[in-house]
């Protein structure tokens, strides 16, 4: 990045990163607010869904699917498996690495939890029309390209 001349006064409440998080903040608030298992966090819930979708996978594997770093991972992990909501075992063929699987009790979990976190992505949406619905996916989806 260079350094360029801003001619319009910087309002950091007008920036894309402000308003990201404040959109993230908003639907963290509702997630916690609707989910049926209070001790459910977004970052689990959606660990869980990666699992579920990969079924017995690695902890890379989990990290390249959420987008949610190692460190946190780790910790997501640990207290999914304190709860008794996931295995781990080794791969036979590395016992270095540490593969994942959802519980009996995690797959209802699961199951069970996405017909309000369904409800969740529409109470987020707010007020946006379809259409507005349609280009904020699109939209956010092409930002994250690479």
């Amino acid at each position: 990045m260079t350094k360029k001349t801003v001619s319009a006064p910087y309002h950091f409440s007008d920036q894309i990163g402000h308003l990201l998080r404040r959109a993230y903040q908003r639907h963290a608030a509702i997630f916690q607010q609707h989910i049926p298992d209070s001790q459910l966090t977004a970052a689990q819930f959606v660990t869980l869904c990666a699992i579920r979708d990969l079924e017995t996978c690695s902890l890379s594997d989990i990290v390249k699917v959420t987008a949610i770093d190692q460190a946190t991972i780790r910790g997501i992990v640990e207290r999914l498996k304190a709860r008794g909501l996931i295995e781990l075992s080794h791969d036979e063929a590395d016992r270095r690495k540490v593969l994942v699987s959802l519980s009996k009790s995690a797959a209802t979990l699961v199951a069970d939890t996405v017909p309000f976190a369904a409800q969740i992505s529409e109470a987020t949406y707010g007020n946006l029309n379809p259409a507005e619905r349609v280009a904020l996916v699109f939209l956010l989806r092409k930002m994250i390209e690479e």
